[in-house]
């Protein structure tokens, strides 16, 4: 096996995560710092081990993530995203599990946009009779 690191994209919000699973112990470095040292709350920390839990994979790869914009919120569910897409590269048989559980989905959801007009995207500026 000469390619033993497997490569996937994730997307949330304005964050993108460029995932690498390699064979390993179950070790999560995001921007070259710990999951624990980078991820401040534990709600996040489960949200990233999420698909390595559910195709039960969490001891067999080490995460390494370069993760850039949005907020932290929206980097942990780029790199759930992002860690998914890899692990379909790994082995195609976790996609039924992957799928059902909704990792697979991109979420659409983004800021939308101002609209002349209005003070913010749909916030109108204050109305008076008189």
């Amino acid at each position: 096996m000469a390619n033993t690191n497997y490569y996937g994209t994730g997307r949330r919000k304005k964050s993108i995560a460029r995932v690498y699973l390699v064979p390993g112990t179950g070790k999560i470095t995001i921007n070259k710092r710990d999951i624990d040292e980078y991820l401040g709350l534990e709600t996040l920390k489960v949200v990233v081990r999420q698909p390595l839990v559910a195709t039960g994979t969490a001891d067999k790869f080490d995460v390494l993530v370069n993760v850039h914009g949005g907020g932290y919120t929206g980097q942990a569910g780029a790199i759930r995203h992002g860690i998914s897409r890899a692990l379909l590269e790994a082995d195609a048989e976790y996609r039924p599990v992957l799928k059902s559980a909704g990792y697979l989905t991109r979420d659409p959801r983004m800021k939308e946009r101002k609209k002349y007009g209005l003070k913010s995207a749909r916030r109108a500026p204050q109305f008076s009779k008189r």
